[in-house]
C-alpha cells in the first residue's frame, strides 16, 4: 500500500491518540541523577493497551528510569522520538529462532531477522521440539551471547523421543514415569511451560491421558501448556476437537493452556472460527484459562513431509520410513493418503517449496511436477527421498490454505495475540510484526495500533508470566522500541524471505542499542529469561 503522511497516518489510526497528546498521562516524578538514554517527545503506547501520549523514557544501564511527560532531562545521549512511536520491545510467543540463537557464528546469535522487527524477546522450544536440558542450554546460550532474550520451553517431543524413541505405542509404566521426570525437572530448571506438536510424529501417537499426566508435571510447578495442536484442520480428529481436546487438558491439569498460531486450516475447515472462538469463550467464562496467538499470513509454514506423509508412514522414524518406500504395497498406500492431504490443502497449486537454495526453492509442487513430467504426489515422494538420502532433513514449505475472514476474526479477540511462528523459508521469520501492522493496521484496519501493539507486548508478558518486560514502566527492565510510523515495513516476500525489515528508529535490549536506523549493532545483551523455580523444585546447580 501507498504509505501515508504522518498527519494523515495519526488521522487513520483514531482520534484517541490526539485526545492522549492533550493530557493522556499521569505525571511520573523525574530521576534527579543523569541518565544514559532518553528517548524524547515520542507517542508513547506503554503496552496497557492505555491511551498513548506525547513523553519520555529515561533508562540507566538494564532498567527503565522513567516514563511520563516530556522532561528536560540531564542524559548521555538523546535520541529524539518526535513523529516516532515509542513502545515496548514486542515479544513474540511462538518462534524456531534456535536456528540463529544456536548457530556457532556469533553473527547468527545476534538474531537479526526478529530485532529488525523490534522484538526483543523470543519463546524457544516450542512445538515439543524444547530439549529438556533446560540448565545447560541456558548456560550455552548465555556464554555464546544472543541478541534478543529467549524463553525456554520443555517439549513433549523431545521428550518422548529421550524415552520411547520414534514408535507409535503407548508407553510403559517406567517410560511414562522417566518422562515425567524429565519434566518435572526441567521446569525446576527455569522452563516457562509444557510445549507439544501434537500434529507431529512422535507426538501424534499419544493418546490424550498421557499428554494431561506429563503435562500435570508443569502444571504443579506453575507452568503454562503451550500446544500446536493435534488437528488444525481435518487430518484426525478435525480442527474443533482438536480445541476440544486442548480445553480438556486445561480442565483436568488446573494450568493454562495457549493454542500456537491459531487458525482453519485447508479448504475442509475454512469458515469454522466462530465456532472455535464459540468453544474458547465458553471455556473461558468456565474459567479455563485458554489464551492463542497468531501469524497474519494466509499461508502456513511447516515441512512436505509433514504436510502431506500419513502418520503411520513415520512410524519408527526415517529408517522405517526409507523401509516403507521400498515397498510397493506400502508406497501405494502413502500416495492414496497424501493425494487426499494435498487436496485438503489446496492442491499442489497452494504449496511453495521454500527450502534455500535447492532445485525446486520458490516453485510451487505443481510446478515442480510439470517441469519433471509427472504428477504431484510422485513429485513430491521424489523430494522426499532426496531429503532422506542426504541425511534426512526435511523439506520447507509454506502452504497458501487460509481464509482473509478466519484470521480477520481471530485477531479481534482479546485472548490471542501476535506471533511469527518464524522458521525458515517463510517471510514471517523476518516480517511478521511490520506485515501486520502494513497489512492488517494500515491496509485492512482489522486492529487498531494500540491493539497491535498490546498484542505484542504487554499481554504477552501477562499470558506467560514474563517478569517486568512487556511495559514500559519505571524499574522494569529497558526492553524499548522506537519505530517509524511511515517507514515501518515488511520487505521480505514468499520469494525473498530473508530480506530484514526497515522502519526500527531504535531497539533497546537490556538497556543495550541492538537496532539503529534498521541496522542491527552487532550487540548480544540478551538474556535467557528462566522461570524463578518454585519452592517445591529442588534445582541442580548452574
Amino acid at each position: 500500500m501507498q504509505r501515508q503522511s504522518i498527519p494523515a497516518l495519526t488521522m487513520a489510526l483514531g482520534s484517541t491518540i490526539v485526545l492522549a497528546l492533550l493530557g493522556g498521562c499521569t505525571s511520573v516524578t523525574p530521576p534527579a541523577e543523569p541518565v544514559d538514554v532518553v528517548i524524547s517527545g515520542g507517542t508513547v503506547y506503554d503496552g496497557s493497551g492505555g491511551e498513548p501520549y506525547l513523553g519520555d523514557v529515561a533508562m540507566r544501564g538494564d532498567r527503565i528510569v522513567y516514563v511520563g511527560p516530556q522532561r528536560d532531562l540531564a542524559a548521555r545521549r538523546t535520541i529524539d522520538a518526535r513523529g516516532m512511536i515509542v513502545a515496548p520491545g514486542f515479544i513474540d510467543p511462538h518462534t524456531h529462532a534456535e536456528v540463529f540463537l544456536n548457530s556457532p557464528d556469533p553473527e547468527q546469535r545476534v538474531n537479526a531477522a526478529w530485532l529488525a522487527q523490534g522484538v526483543s524477546t523470543v519463546m524457544i522450544g516450542v512445538d515439543g521440539g524444547g530439549s529438556p536440558d533446560i540448565a545447560q542450554a541456558a548456560d550455552r546460550l548465555e556464554t555464546g551471547g544472543i541478541g534478543t532474550n529467549a524463553v525456554p520451553f520443555v517439549g513433549f517431543g523431545a521428550v518422548r523421543s529421550r524415552v520411547m524413541g520414534e514408535e507409535d505405542r503407548t508407553p510403559s509404566g517406567a517410560e511414562l514415569a522417566a518422562m515425567k521426570e524429565l519434566v518435572a525437572q526441567a521446569m525446576c530448571d527455569g522452563g516457562r511451560g509444557f510445549s507439544t506438536g501434537l500434529f507431529y510424529a512422535p507426538q501424534s501417537f499419544a493418546e490424550t491421558g498421557e499428554v494431561i499426566e506429563i503435562a500435570r508435571e508443569a502444571a504443579i510447578r506453575g507452568g503454562i501448556y503451550d500446544t500446536h495442536q493435534r488437528d488444525e484442520s481435518s487430518y484426525s480428529i478435525g480442527l474443533l476437537a482438536s480445541v476440544a481436546e486442548v480445553i480438556r487438558i486445561g480442565r483436568e491439569t488446573g494450568m493454562p493452556v495457549h493454542i500456537a498460531h491459531i487458525k482453519a486450516l485447508g479448504v475442509d475447515v475454512q469458515g469454522q472460527a466462530p465456532a472455535v472462538i464459540a468453544m474458547v469463550e465458553k471455556a473461558r467464562a468456565q474459567g479455563i484459562e485458554v489464551t492463542a496467538d497468531q501469524y497474519p499470513w494466509l499461508a502456513s509454514g511447516t515441512s512436505l513431509e509433514a504436510s502431506l506423509l500419513p502418520p503411520w508412514a513415520l512410524d519408527g522414524g526415517n529408517d522405517a520410513l526409507r523401509l516403507r518406500l521400498a515397498q510397493p504395497d506400502e508406497r501405494a498406500r502413502m500416495k492414496a493418503d497424501m493425494a487426499e492431504n494435498l487436496r485438503r490443502r489446496g492442491g499442489a497449486s497452494a504449496m511453495l517449496l521454500t527450502s534455500p537454495d535447492l532445485a525446486w526453492t520458490g516453485k510451487t509442487l505443481a510446478q515442480m511436477a510439470d517441469l519433471q513430467g509427472g504428477n504431484a504426489v510422485d513429485t513430491a515422494l521424489a523430494i522426499i527421498a532426496r531429503s532422506l538420502e542426504h541425511g534426512g532433513g526435511q523439506t520447507n514449505v509454506a502452504s497458501f490454505n487460509m481464509a482473509h475472514s478466519d484470521v480477520d476474526l481471530f485477531m479481534r479477540q482479546p485472548w490471542v495475540v501476535t506471533a511469527s511462528d518464524g522458521s525458515n523459508g517463510h517471510p514471517r521469520m523476518y516480517a511478521t510484526y511490520p506485515e501486520k501492522y502494513d497489512a492488517y493496521v494500515l491496509d485492512r484496519r482489522t486492529i487498531d495500533l494500540g491493539n497491535f501493539i498490546r498484542q505484542s507486548t504487554g499481554k504477552v508478558a501477562d499470558i506467560y508470566g514474563i517478569e517486568e518486560r512487556g511495559y514500559l514502566k519505571s524499574g522494569y527492565f529497558a526492553d524499548v522500541l522506537v519505530f517509524d510510523p511511515g517507514g515501518y515495513a515488511p520487505r521480505a516476500d514468499y520469494l525473498n524471505p530473508r530480506e530484514l525489515a526497515t522502519g526500527v528508529t531504535a531497539l533497546f535490549v537490556n538497556g543495550a542499542l541492538a537496532v539503529e536506523n534498521s541496522n542491527p549493532t552487532g550487540t548480544t545483551a540478551g538474556r535467557v529469561l528462566l522461570r524463578p523455580a518454585p519452592a517445591n523444585c529442588q534445582v541442580r546447580p548452574r
